[in-house]
């Protein structure tokens, strides 16, 4: 028994040296990844930018501010004597300021070109940008895409590194990532984490999303900063959060560099971004669907619409086809058809892999240019709910104005049918652009589509008012 004793409380020192073996490989190979971390803290900071913005309030030049009735409610039922309807005058805009960041990704001889988000820079007066070494520098807004959220800033700097793209593709959910950046105000914090999901879509923060999600931190002022693989190579650029508090939940999410680059190169090289057209529009897959059409799963995306006279029409798609595939690539869903469409090149051809009755097909469609003044005529009149016409010489004649379109629909519960409009209102202006037909009509609503509102001069009940509609 004393033997045995003796030997099992010996079993623990003869273990000792190996434990502290595996503790001391533990320490070494943490300090390594610490280097690891601290190298591309080095390399990249020089780079990485903190974004000032100064730019005007959202409040309406032509609003009230503290006026509780903004579209004139009691002005339109009671005229302007009414007893107590004084209005105050109209608040001068206030300055807004608002922050963020950014990195250095190209160089022409004197010249820096910073990639950021879009909303960082969204109605910027004026932009600094400050550098790691405190050099300070006036910025100019080179071209924005508020779809994707990324927008490039020029800015006169020599020695400026351009920070090199990584393959977003060939990063692998666990993989260790570096977000740099300026939350809070807070200039160039590094944060790390991993990558804990890829091609995120439909989450409703851009028009085209295919997010890498990372629990890397990520808070308020990172927004346009690089995510970063332990190259110090751009990986994505980082752009929101999920959060209930407003700060870091373990949910963030960056725009990956194979669409950044992408777009950033169109806005570099022509201020602008070509986007392909082939006229579907389609919606998620989800199983009582799929066991309608009985299909086994629910990847894809359904087609619900075949836009006329369209490449899709042409190339004969269908409503209620199965999208699965696009140019060979598994589709999982209709986020991902979308930014494969956007992205294909206008003039090419791409096969669309597809299920119609249970049968698998192979089509291929035409790519177009997509018209982005289009898309905003359509989305800006979805927005406000109005439906418009011409006058008819003989309407122009008895409402006696020389311009103007008649509201011939509103949409219940719209900003329009909100604000008091219904049909038979005239619409004289808009955004101070008389117009007189329904083309005009919608080319003016564009001019200022993206700003989520529009000033309309309207006529009804033999008076002309001034209206400001808000839907964003």
């Amino acid at each position: 028994m004393k033997k045995s004793f003796l030997i099992a409380a010996c079993l623990p020192l003869l273990l000792l040296p190996p434990v502290f073996a595996a503790q001391d490989g533990g320490i070494e190979s943490l300090r390594q990844t610490a280097k690891a971390f601290s190298s591309v803290a080095r390399k990249v900071s020089p780079s990485v930018v903190f974004i000032h913005v100064e730019g005007r309030s959202p409040d309406a030049e032509n609003g009230t501010g503290d006026w509780p009735f903004q579209d004139d409610l009691l002005r339109r039922f009671f005229g302007d004597d009414f007893p107590g309807l004084a209005r105050p005058a109209p608040k001068k805009p206030r300055r807004a300021v608002g922050q963020g960041s950014g990195f250095v990704f190209s160089t022409r001889g004197d010249s820096a070109y910073i990639l950021t988000n879009s909303h960082v820079v969204e109605d910027a007066e004026r932009i600094r940008v400050k550098l790691h070494d405190g050099r300070e520098y006036d910025a100019a807004l080179q071209g924005t895409d508020p779809r994707s959220d990324v927008a490039v800033l020029k800015v006169e700097a020599r020695g400026l590194t351009a920070l090199k793209w990584g393959d977003s593709a060939k990063l692998e959910v666990g993989e260790w990532v570096v977000a740099m950046g300026n939350p809070f105000g807070l200039s160039h914090t590094l944060t790390t984490g991993v990558v804990s999901a890829k091609g995120r879509t439909s989450l409703g923060i851009n028009d085209y999303e295919d997010f890498i999600q990372t629990d890397a931190a990520i808070n308020p002022g990172n927004s346009g900063g690089p995510l970063l693989n332990l190259d110090g190579e751009v990986v994505g650029v980082n752009t929101a959060i999920f959060s209930r508090s407003g700060g870091h939940m373990g949910v963030g999410f960056a725009i990956p560099s194979k669409l950044a680059r992408t777009i950033a190169e169109q806005l570099l090289a022509s201020g602008r971004v070509v986007r392909g057209y082939i006229g579907l529009t389609v919606q998620p897959l989800n199983m009582e669907i799929a066991e309608a059409l009985q299909l086994t799963q629910t990847r894809g995306a359904l087609v619900n619409e075949v836009q006329a006279g369209s490449p899709a029409e042409q190339a004969g798609l269908r409503a209620g086809d199965v999208l699965t595939h696009f140019d060979g690539i598994p589709l999982a869903d209709g986020g991902q058809y979308r930014n494969r469409a956007a992205m294909a090149t206008p003039g090419s051809s791409v096969t669309l892999g597809l299920i119609r009755d249970g049968k698998p097909l192979q089509i291929a469609v035409q790519v177009r240019l997509l018209d982005e003044d289009a898309v905003q005529r359509a989305e800006a009149a979805a927005a406000l709910g109005i439906a418009v016409r011409g006058l008819t010489p003989d309407e122009t004649r008895r409402v006696r104005v020389a311009k103007a379109v008649v509201v011939t629909g509103v949409a219940p519960r719209s900003v329009a049918a909100l604000a008091g409009i219904r049909p038979g209102t005239l619409i004289l202006e808009v955004n101070r652009r008389p117009v007189g037909s329904a083309e005009e009509y919608a080319a003016a609503l564009v001019e200022n589509g993206e700003a989520g509102s529009v000033l309309l001069r309207i006529a009804d009940n033999g008076r002309s008012r001034q209206v400001n509609l808000r839907w964003r």
